[in-house]
């Protein structure tokens, strides 16, 4: 039997691809899977957000703690962050003072947000809304 030629160079180069794919999930962008009715009609149930990581600054993945930080949220953007009890959300951003914003649903009688809970800390953010597929 001969030998496979370029069989290494085919798994060096899914072993790369496969390192990218990590890397850019870790500190670019995501998919998430929207739940819920908060943020009827802007995202509906089961829609599909791309996040990016990217726009406030860059995170330290598992930490929540910003190695560069460069931006704050404005008024109108649509971000996924942690809750203060600790759950994934998504919602519009109102006020914004820069150490915190205020999240609110677009859904107001169906969204758990700021008005029971208080201000979020932007720290508290994962990334930004970019796109509902």
């Amino acid at each position: 039997m001969g030998k496979v030629r370029g069989s290494g160079a085919v798994g060096k180069a899914i072993l790369g691809a496969f390192i990218a794919a990590i890397l850019m999930k870790l500190f670019l962008f995501d998919f998430m899977i929207a739940e819920g009715h908060s943020m009827v009609p802007a995202i509906n149930p089961g829609k599909m957000l791309l996040v990016c990581k990217l726009s406030y600054g860059l995170r330290i993945p598992g930490s929540g703690a910003y190695l560069l930080h460069w931006g704050h949220p404005k008024k109108g953007d649509i971000v996924v962050f942690y809750t203060p009890l600790g759950e994934i959300a998504v919602k519009r951003c109102g006020e914004v003072s820069g150490e915190d914003f205020y999240a609110l649903g677009d859904n107001s009688l169906q969204s758990y947000d700021s008005r029971s809970y208080g201000p979020v800390l932007s720290d508290n953010i994962i990334g930004k809304v970019l796109g509902v597929k």
